[in-house]
């Protein structure tokens, strides 16, 4: 994290010269100045989640109060990575929010997901599986409907696609693991890590689970494939088959 004490007035001046240019409220403007001297000199950490949402709303919308609009969006998702996650049409009903507020949120969102994947992928996956799993979190963890991903390595356990195979209910996605393999064997890829998250919250794999992975482990083999790993994804943390002893 960048050393935000080192700028410790960083921001000053700058958004009540443009609130007065912009005809802010006196208040408002006072507010704005202070929550970004605030991040400035204590970084994310030094604030909740809902100042840190209404520092990104400032930009989004910068005539009016959005504490209000920030709490109601916490509230409504349960934190910040739930708001960023949200679908637009379900982050547009919330009041004060609309098709403006949604689409620079989704955005917001869009572009993180972008910066984990292209950390996590530029190097070796399987030296780098923190960065993974963190792409994974932000990826899968606030879906509210079962996602089924497969990463495709190539003999270096370098990425050569990452791609979704299905999507599913809250508690079911159907996989079809002769499906898996032949598009392994289109990429020419040498190696796989499956991923898919349960939108509960808890990544304890089902007896579906253990019973696909298995199905797509002996494929594999047969092909000459390497079944790195199956991992899902819940809400704080996920579970590996590798490391449970399943594979």
């Amino acid at each position: 994290m960048p050393d935000f004490a080192e700028h410790p007035r960083l921001f000053e001046g700058f958004p009540a010269g443009e609130a007065v240019s912009r005809g802010q409220p006196s208040y408002i403007a006072d507010h704005r100045v202070r929550l970004r001297e605030r991040f400035a000199e204590g970084g994310p950490d030094a604030m909740p989640d809902y100042e840190l949402l209404e520092l990104l709303l400032f930009r989004i919308v910068p005539r009016r109060d959005v504490k209000p609009l920030a709490r109601a969006l916490i509230d409504r998702f349960g934190d910040l990575g739930g708001v960023l996650a949200a679908p637009r049409d379900m982050l547009a009903a919330v009041p004060g929010a609309g098709p403006a507020v949604a689409l620079e949120l989704c955005l917001t969102d869009a572009v993180i997901r972008r910066a984990l994947r292209n950390r996590a992928l530029s190097r070796p996956v399987v030296s780098s599986w923190e960065a993974l799993m963190d792409y994974c979190r932000a990826t899968l963890a606030r879906e509210r409907t079962e996602r089924f991903r497969v990463l495709f390595l190539d003999a270096k356990n370098t990425l050569i696609a990452d791609e979704e195979q299905a999507k599913g209910t809250v508690d079911h996605v159907p996989v079809y693991p002769r499906e898996v393999v032949k598009r392994a064997l289109e990429l020419e890829a040498k190696a796989l890590i499956l991923v898919h998250n349960h939108p509960s919250g808890d990544p304890t794999p089902s007896d579906a689970d253990r019973s696909v992975t298995r199905q797509i482990a002996q494929a594999c083999e047969v092909l000459g494939l390497i079944l790195h790993d199956h991992v899902v994804i819940g809400r704080g943390r996920e579970v590996s088959f590798r490391a449970e002893g399943f594979l």
